[in-house]
This record gives structure tokens, C-alpha cells and sequence, in this order.
């Protein structure tokens, strides 16, 4: 963990603050370019930032 604010990374990523938050929520479906961004304000890939995503949504039929 970081230990950023939303405030702090929405800086680093060049992001709205509330932009951050409502994908935190779920709100927000962040685009392609954005997880880039967020990415680039971690300081990782976005493959790294998608790293088990997949156990996290539901599959069909389950």
C-alpha cells in the first residue's frame, strides 16, 4: 500500500479527485487512457494494476 489520498494520487495521475473516487465505488468505468493515468500516479503498470482482476468479477452461468 502507498498510503496515497485520492487527492494525492488524482495529482500524480493528472486526475479529478472525485473522478477517483467514483471508480473506487464503482461508480466510474474508468476508460483505457484513465488507467493509464492511474497507473502512470502508482508508479506501475497497468498491467499490474489489472493483476487479478479477473477473480474479482463474475463469470457468466456462476
Amino acid at each position: 500500500m502507498l498510503g496515497l489520498s485520492q487527492e494525492e494520487l488524482g495529482f500524480r495521475a493528472n486526475l479529478d479527485r472525485t473522478y477517483i473516487s467514483g471508480v473506487e465505488r464503482g461508480i466510474r468505468n474508468p476508460s483505457l487512457t484513465a488507467l493509464v493515468s492511474l497507473a502512470n500516479g502508482l508508479g506501475i503498470t497497468v498491467s499490474e494494476l489489472l493483476d487479478g482482476l479477473e477473480g474479482m468479477i463474475a463469470k457468466p452461468n456462476e
